[in-house]
């Protein structure tokens, strides 16, 4: 049962520099150490590495793309964030308060930002973007 749990092993000949082969021999002579064993833990580390090499390059490309896509995401957003505020600003500025007396202009108002509120909810549950494309007209009236 043993034997049948031994891999299969290959026999490989192979040349050291004389400097490499002579510190080879020094390990391999220490107790309980074997040439074979100290190749095949060496060649298992060095595979290993480049391994972990290749699977890094590849994820480093992948990861380098996601922080350039993250990066512009946060540029458009302080670009969104200044627009909206400088927009908010100006309209405080020009727009006169309404009177608390005309009910009929505080109607439109709620009206046009009910509408407002709406369409924000349209745009967003069908992930349209208002700058990408110009609105569809839903029949008229602003």
């Amino acid at each position: 049962m043993a034997a049948a749990m031994k891999t299969k092993r290959v026999r490989y000949q192979l040349f050291l520099p004389e400097d490499l082969s002579h510190r080879f021999e020094a390990l391999a002579s220490a107790p309980g150490a074997s040439k074979s064993a100290i190749l095949t833990d060496a060649l298992t580390a060095w595979l290993n590495r480049q391994a972990a090499s290749e699977l890094e390059n590849r994820f480093n490309q992948r990861l380098d793309r996601m922080s350039m896509a993250l990066g512009r995401i946060e540029r458009d957003g302080h670009i969104l964030l200044e627009s909206l505020a400088l927009f908010v600003r100006y309209e405080l500025m020009v727009q006169a308060p309404l009177p608390e007396a005309d009910e009929a202009a505080r109607a439109i108002g709620r009206d046009r930002f009910e509408a407002f509120v709406t369409r924000v909810g349209e745009a967003l549950a069908s992930g349209q973007r208002t700058l990408a494309a110009p609105p569809k007209d839903n029949g008229g009236s602003r």
